[in-house]
Parts: structure tokens; sequence; C-alpha cells
């Protein structure tokens, strides 16, 4: 039997917003029946009677995705909920559970941007904490960050735009010791060699998870983002998520993707090749300083002059990010991985630059 840590002074409902406490979550027309296995006739939404494959609302459970998913990740529907891109679901928890002009976040340069920008909206205090020069976590500094209006730590492994995955007994530290919540973004836990933390969800009542179609599932033009939490968590969430905040199609598609999830893996190897590939040739180049470790689908290249570099291979047509504006990355670029055809037309490329 899994043994639940103690974690100092948890306790959700005092992390939950009040309004949100309060609030009666809106009630839509397919909500208000259920248990019903004949074919119904719709005439409770005002929706145009005339099928056409989109004249309904998408279901505002997203049940069917729901249990794809919940038997691919080996977790209960209780545990998931679906978000119109990561975006919407971190955007979700600064609203359900961030007090405006109150409280306040932590978050971990060089790292991810909306985290910055969503507190920014939500009129939440942004306290950064800058990642160690090996671009692990500082967690003294971090825990030291922490007031009693701390409501979330927000931990991106593999991070971007590092490419590395955050030592294990470093989150663990963090979890044990912060009782609000610990929301580990997961976008490219699918090309890191490191396993997902959905396997410890049950050990940790302040462990939120948040995963995308958008990388490794090539989805991104879907808007498909999920959160695995707990059911008290999730519960929290559905109160203020919009009622069709997935539409149809995107549902849809995720389940078609999802099916054929051979097809995935089989993409992701190849990803994976090819950043080996990648790495090896470019570690010739000379204006190439050094290439960090990474566990995603992306590489982070320190360069001599990263905006010469970044000119010099948008006039040839690649287009990559210079992420010299981050802590701790001076003249680099951040490359995603390519096609092999793309990869080595790269290559072709970086050799043909002086």
């Amino acid at each position: 039997m899994t043994q639940i840590p103690k974690i100092a002074n948890w306790n959700l409902e005092n992390l939950v917003r009040e309004n949100v406490k309060n609030l009666q979550p809106y009630s839509s027309a397919r909500d208000e029946f259920k248990g019903y296995a004949q074919p119904m006739v719709y005439l409770d939404a005002n929706e145009n009677p005339f099928s056409n494959a989109i004249n309904r609302y998408p279901d505002p459970q997203q049940k069917e995705l729901k249990e794809v998913l919940a038997t691919l990740k080996n977790l209960a529907t209780k545990n998931i909920l679906i978000g119109n891109g990561s975006d919407e679901v971190l955007d979700l928890l600064f609203r359900a559970f961030c007090e405006p002009r109150m409280d306040n976040v932590i978050s971990l340069p060089p790292t991810y941007g909306m985290y910055s920008v969503l507190a920014a909206i939500n009129n939440i205090e942004n306290r950064e904490v800058l990642l160690q020069n090996d671009f692990q976590l500082n967690v003294t500094a971090i825990l030291n960050s922490v007031d009693a209006n701390t409501k979330i730590i927000f931990l991106c492994s593999p991070n971007n735009p590092t490419g590395n995955v955050f030592l294990k007994e470093s989150v663990q530290e963090i979890l044990e010791n912060f009782n609000g919540l610990v929301v580990l973004d997961e976008a490219y836990i699918d090309f890191s060699e490191e396993a997902s933390w959905l396997h410890r969800l049950e050990e940790y009542p302040n462990l939120v998870i948040t995963q995308t179609l958008s990388k490794a599932y090539a989805s991104a033009g879907i808007r498909v983002g999920i959160c695995y939490a707990s059911a008290e968590i999730i519960t929290v969430l559905h109160k203020i998520k919009p009622p069709y905040n997935s539409n149809t199609l995107s549902q849809n598609k995720a389940i078609e993707i999802l099916e054929k999830i051979d097809k995935i893996k089989s993409q992701i190897a190849v990803i994976k090749t090819e950043k080996k590939t990648l790495v090896k040739a470019l570690l010739q180049i000379k204006f190439i300083g050094k290439i960090f470790k990474s566990e995603a689908n992306f590489l982070l290249i320190q360069v001599d002059d990263a905006t010469l570099r970044y000119k010099q291979l948008l006039d040839k047509g690649f287009v990559v990010r210079n992420r010299s504006n981050q802590p701790l990355c001076e003249n680099t670029l951040r490359i995603t991985i390519g096609t092999p055809e793309e990869n080595k037309k790269l290559i072709e490329v970086v050799q043909q630059i002086q």
C-alpha cells in the first residue's frame, strides 16, 4: 500500500478562492439529464436541428476523450480535466486558487513564459527564483520565497527552453514541504527517458500535472491540454471551466490520434534519433560553443553571437528562437528537431554559415 506523505497544514479548502467556493457553476442543457440509453430528440439547447456533424454542442464533460486518456494513463476519469490547450488549464488554476492583488505564485526562470503572463493577466504576484547554473532547482531558495499567500509553484520538467529534467529528489522535497499546489508541467515528457510523475499522483494531494497533445502527439492545431490531479482539485476546476471549452472537432480528432498510439511512438523514436544526429553534426560547427543535454524535442545551443546567427538562419529560410533574453541563456538559440529532411538541410546551411 502506498504511504501518503504528511504535508504540513495541507487543506485544499484553504487554497480555494472564497468566490469559487460559493460559486454555482453553469449547468448546460446536456448536464441536466443522465442515464438514458435510447436515442433522444434534442430540443433543449436552441441548436439548429439540421445535422451536419457539428450542429450540436460538444460534450461539456468530454467523457469519451477522458475514457481514452484514462485507459492510456492508467488513471480514473475523475482525475482528468480537458482544457483548450494547456494554457487554459494554467489560467483556470490561477482563477480557482489565486486571489488577485493578494496571493502570489513562484516560477523558475528560465522557463515557459506563460506562467508570468497569466500571473500578470490575473493580477497575481509572480515571484521568480532563478534556476541554478546547471538549470536544476534551487530548492532552498524556492522554499524560502514561500509565504502564507503563496498558492502555486510552477515546475516545467523537461524544462523549456533548457530541455533538462529536474532531479526527482528536488521535486519531492518541494512537494513534501509546500502546502500549496505544485504544478508540474510535463508538456515534453513523452520525449524524456524519465518517467512521468503521473504514477505518483496519489502520493501527493498537492500535485497537479499538465500535459498536452501539442508536442509529441503532433496536434498543436486542435488545442487539447490535459490536467491530472486529485478528484477534489479537478472538481474545483470544473466549477469554473467554460462548459463547452473543447469543441467537437478537437475531441474527435484527439480520440482518433490517441487510438493510433503506435504511430505516435514511432514518430517520437524518429525525433530522438534525429536529435542525436543533429547534436553530433552541430558540435562540429565552430560558432557553436555548447549544446545543452535535452530530454525534449528541441536543443538549446550556445553560440558566439545569437542575434547574428538567428538572422543568418532566417535569411536561409530557417526560423528558430533566440532565447538570449532569458536568464542564464545568453547567446543561445533554441532549435526544434525537424523531419530528417529538414534536419539534413539545416546541417548543410549551418555548415555554410561563416
